[in-house]
C-alpha cells in the first residue's frame, strides 16, 4: 500500500514539473484578421460568367492619358464595350442616354457595338467637362480637401461619375456636400482614385461632339 502511495505521489510531481514548462496560450486578436462582435460577414463567390468577364489584361500605361481612360473603363465596366448596367448605363465608360445625346450619339444599339465610337464619345465628354470645370481646375488644383489633393484628372473623373455641377458643389462646400451614385460610389473616391493622371491633351470645348 505504501508503494502505491509513493508511486502516485511521484507521478503527480512529474506531471506538475512537465506542465510548468508550458505557458498558457493567450488569445489575442491580430489587427486586420479579426471580426468584431458587431460585424456581419457574408461572402459571395462570383459565378463562372462573372469570373470570365473579370479576366482581362490591362497594359501598364502609368499616369498617361491612355492610363487614365483604361483605369476609368476598368472601374466603370471592367473594360466591357457591350455592358449595360441595372440603371441603363451603357458601354465601356457607362454613358447615360442623355449624356450620349449631348455628345451627338442617338443610335444606342450602334454605340454598344462600336468600340471606336465609344472612345470618341469619352474624349468628347471629357472636353465638355473640362470646359465646364475650367475655373475649378484653375482655382482648386493643388489644394487638399478631405485629405485628398485636387488634380485635373481627378475632377474630370468625378464629373464623369456625378456631373460637372456636382463637382462644383463639392469644391465650393469644401467637401461637405458630396455625391454617391446608385451603387454607393462617391465623388470623393473618384477624385482620389484618378488623382494625378496626365489629361493635358484634352482641349476644353463646350460643344464637343463625336465625328460620325
Amino acid at each position: 500500500m505504501r508503494k502505491d502511495i509513493i508511486y502516485f505521489g511521484v507521478a503527480i510531481a512529474f506531471i506538475a514539473i512537465i506542465s510548468s514548462g508550458f505557458k498558457a496560450f493567450k488569445d489575442e486578436s491580430v489587427d486586420g484578421f479579426h471580426i468584431e462582435d458587431t460585424e456581419v460577414y457574408d461572402y459571395r463567390v462570383p459565378s463562372k460568367d462573372e469570373s470570365l468577364k473579370s479576366n482581362y489584361n490591362i497594359p501598364f500605361t502609368g499616369k498617361t492619358f491612355t492610363g487614365f481612360k483604361q483605369a476609368l473603363a476598368v472601374k466603370e465596366s471592367a473594360g466591357l464595350y457591350d455592358l449595360v448596367n441595372a440603371y441603363g448605363y451603357m458601354g465601356k465608360y457607362q454613358f447615360g442616354r442623355s449624356t450620349l445625346r449631348n455628345v451627338g450619339v442617338y443610335d444606342f444599339k450602334n454605340f454598344l457595338n462600336n468600340p471606336a465610337l465609344q472612345e470618341e464619345a469619352i474624349e468628347a465628354l471629357l472636353s465638355i467637362n473640362k470646359w465646364e470645370l475650367r475655373k475649378e481646375i484653375r482655382n482648386y488644383s493643388g489644394r487638399v480637401i478631405n485629405g485628398i489633393k485636387i488634380t485635373e484628372s481627378g475632377l474630370l473623373a468625378a464629373a464623369h461619375l456625378a456631373g460637372a455641377s456636382s463637382v462644383k458643389t463639392y469644391l465650393r462646400s469644401n467637401g461637405k456636400n458630396g455625391f454617391k451614385d446608385g451603387f454607393g460610389t462617391s465623388l470623393k473616391s473618384y477624385i482620389k482614385k484618378f488623382n494625378g493622371y496626365d489629361t493635358s491633351n484634352i482641349n476644353p470645348n463646350r460643344f464637343a461632339k463625336v465625328i460620325l
